[in-house]
């Protein structure tokens, strides 16, 4: 079954570069009436050339990570920029890293140099004797397969829940319990955890019969979906070909537990799960299946933490996230979704209306 609906999510990509032949989540590819055939081609095309060039400019811009120097370079503020990135990543473990400064400086590859970096950081490459390649590419890919037109979920957000993650995984109390894999696989999801996000919510999909509500029947349908992504970018790069097929099964499955876990619907079941361990004292960290629900925990919070960050940095994804509801599906054009779906009396999600919304009122929930 598992394989049935992975089949159903995701076409394998058969070229050895970066072109997709998998449909993507975005609903405008599949709701024709927001968008005209000549717009989805071009819109398809130029998702294949950025592709390309994001992986020429990250192996461009991250050259300090692999020790190469470029002789009588012309391109000092680069170098500059990369120097000042690589400064920043040596406070990686800070609560109040800024993101948007390290999108910046790494020309809009964050999620790319700070996954590597970490992974170098726990010595994950060398204990899972990982092909460096492989791993930029498959990171590459990710960081590609996030819309980067959604104001909020995009690949600098999969970036800062992956820091944030990262600040998690090093707490004293937890950090001695935890193994390589289960470093592995948290920072994994944490990266992965909203792939190839169409900026709409759960419920717009399923009141507009989108196919991905159809394929996981109206059940965590975008955790779900950026589960099966993240497995086909696993399987296709190749990363972890060198492991058994057990251990790479395993793997999936979990990730997929960490990622579905992310659905804010369950929210309720998780925290009284969590209440519960805490009432009965009986969380154990040497147990895995304890271990790997603290890991689950953590991940929701990393998710949702922008307002625990510095005033600066919570304001700005405060901003985003309302303008995604305001905007979400429909980023070239001031038509917000609660606009749309009015047009076609779908009925306004919540949040989503701007005529009755501000950003405080959305923060205040």
């Amino acid at each position: 079954s598992l394989l049935t609906l992975f089949l159903g999510d995701v076409r394998v990509r058969s070229r050895a570069g970066f072109e997709t032949e998998r449909r993507g989540s975005h609903p405008y590819i599949d709701f024709r009436i927001f968008h005209s055939n000549s717009e989805i081609e071009v819109s398809v095309s130029a998702r294949n050339v950025r592709r390309l060039l994001s992986f020429q400019r990250y192996l461009r811009s991250s050259r300090f990570f692999r020790g190469i120097t470029v002789p009588n370079s012309s391109n000092i503020l680069d170098d500059d920029y990369n120097g000042q990135a690589k400064c920043m990543l040596e406070k990686v473990g800070n609560w109040n890293f800024d993101i948007f400064l390290f999108d910046r400086l790494t020309n809009g590859n964050s999620l790319v140099s700070l996954t590597f970096h970490l992974f170098n950081l726990h010595g994950l490459i060398e204990h899972f004797q990982l092909d460096t390649m492989k791993l930029r590419r498959f990171l590459v890919m990710v960081q590609e397969d996030y819309h980067s037109q959604n104001p909020y979920h995009n690949a600098v957000h999969a970036a800062d829940v992956t820091q944030a993650m990262h600040c998690y995984l090093k707490e004293p109390k937890l950090s001695k319990s935890l193994t390589p894999w289960d470093v592995l696989l948290s920072l994994i999801a944490a990266a992965t955890h909203d792939l190839d996000h169409p900026g709409v919510n759960q419920p717009f999909l399923i009141k507009t019969n989108h196919y991905l509500a159809t394929l996981y029947k109206n059940t965590s349908v975008l955790e779900n979906h950026h589960w099966r992504s993240a497995v086909g970018l696993l399987r296709e790069s190749g990363l972890f070909a060198h492991m058994s097929l057990e251990n790479r099964q395993l793997m999936e499955s979990q990730i997929g537990d960490l990622i579905l876990a992310t659905d804010i619907s369950q929210q309720n079941e998780y925290l009284s799960m969590f209440r519960s361990h805490l009432d009965r004292g009986d969380l154990c960290l040497e147990n895995a299946n304890h271990r790997h629900f603290i890991l689950q925990m953590a991940l929701k919070c990393a998710d949702i933490c922008n307002p625990c960050r510095t005033w600066e940095l919570s304001k700005q994804w405060s901003e985003k996230v309302t303008e995604e509801f305001f905007h979400q599906g429909n980023p070239n054009s001031l038509v917000s979704l609660g606009d749309i779906e009015k047009k076609y009396h779908l009925g306004v999600s919540p949040l989503c209306d701007r005529q009755t919304e501000t950003v405080a009122n959305i923060q205040i929930g």
